[in-house]
């Protein structure tokens, strides 16, 4: 199988190039630095600045994860755009060449977040859920997946995956909480009461895996552990994997006057179920996040 994937030398990108390259999967990564790229993913790997280096050559299918990190910096203007660009623009172009081609791929596997659903508060949601409150990262994910749903009209089978957050030794989530917890200085943000959606990254790659595979699976899927945690309750659970104190809260003014609208990817959450993965038969090997936390705190 030849598999095209864009954002393949991110976190989720690099581990399933590693994962696919075990199964004897051939692989291409379209990159804005095709240098680095048998670097970072694997020696096997190549790099492509431009899709039109493909020329006719067979794929078989197209992940599409690329995308600048959404809460490293303040949404100013100039980000906001850099956002929509990594993300809507990419995949217009992929799109593009998609309809370009003679041999289209069978699958399009796409990336999304359960930010999808806005501030969800205490509302279960699920992917039949319609979005509760739309910010900026709501509209950005909604337009993602307007944009890549147009592959469907080329005969395309379209996944779409609701990514939550992911728990990795390196990089992601957990990297940034690593420093102020060790420090003895972590704890709830805000009130604590919003609910996290996180994923195991083994799991992550895992399931990405099962809907490539599975040729019924289409549309969205929550790419979340079955048993979501209140903010308060994961600060706890990671303060005890790393045998610290985890009681120094984050208030809620602070983060507002620091980070403006960014800040609502912190103080809102969402209460999302991976309802589609379970029904379609794909099983979690970590469910509840003590099983995650201390498979990685030895690595942290």
């Amino acid at each position: 199988m030849h598999i095209l994937l864009t954002g393949g030398t991110g976190l989720i990108g690099r581990h399933l190039c590693r994962f696919w390259q075990d199964k004897g999967y051939r692989l291409t990564v379209w990159s804005r630095r095709p240098a680095q790229v048998a670097q970072v993913c694997g020696a096997g790997v190549r790099g492509i600045a431009r899709l039109d280096e493909l020329g006719e050559e067979p794929v078989d299918a197209v992940v599409n994860l690329a995308g600048a990190p959404i809460a490293d910096r303040h949404w100013t203007s100039h980000r906001r755009a850099l956002l929509w660009a990594s993300r809507i623009t990419l995949t217009e172009q992929l799109i593009a060449w998609l309809q370009g081609r003679q041999q289209r791929p069978a699958v399009l596997i796409s990336g999304s977040a359960v930010g999808w659903y806005g501030d969800g508060g205490e509302r279960e949601l699920t992917e039949l859920s319609q979005p509760v409150k739309e910010d900026f990262a709501s509209q950005l994910c909604i337009a993602w997946e307007e944009t890549a749903l147009r592959a469907e009209a080329l005969g395309m089978r379209v996944v779409l995956v609701r990514t939550g957050l992911v728990l990795a030794a390196e990089g992601g989530f957990l990297s940034r909480l690593r420093l102020p917890f060790k420090l003895g200085l972590g704890g709830p943000i805000g009130s604590g009461r919003q609910w996290m959606p996180w994923v195991h990254l083994d799991d992550q790659i895992a399931l990405i895996d099962f809907l490539l595979q599975r040729e019924d699976a289409s549309g969205p899927y929550n790419a979340c552990a079955p048993e979501p945690v209140r903010n308060r309750e994961f600060a706890r659970r990671l303060g005890r994997a790393l045998h610290r104190p985890a009681f120094m809260p984050l208030p809620a003014l602070v983060l507002r006057a620091g980070l403006g609208e960014l800040s609502v990817l912190l103080l809102g959450g969402q209460r999302a179920r991976p309802v589609r993965l379970l029904a379609a038969g794909f099983t979690f090997r970590y469910n509840d996040v003590q099983s995650a936390l201390d498979d990685l705190s030895a690595r942290l």
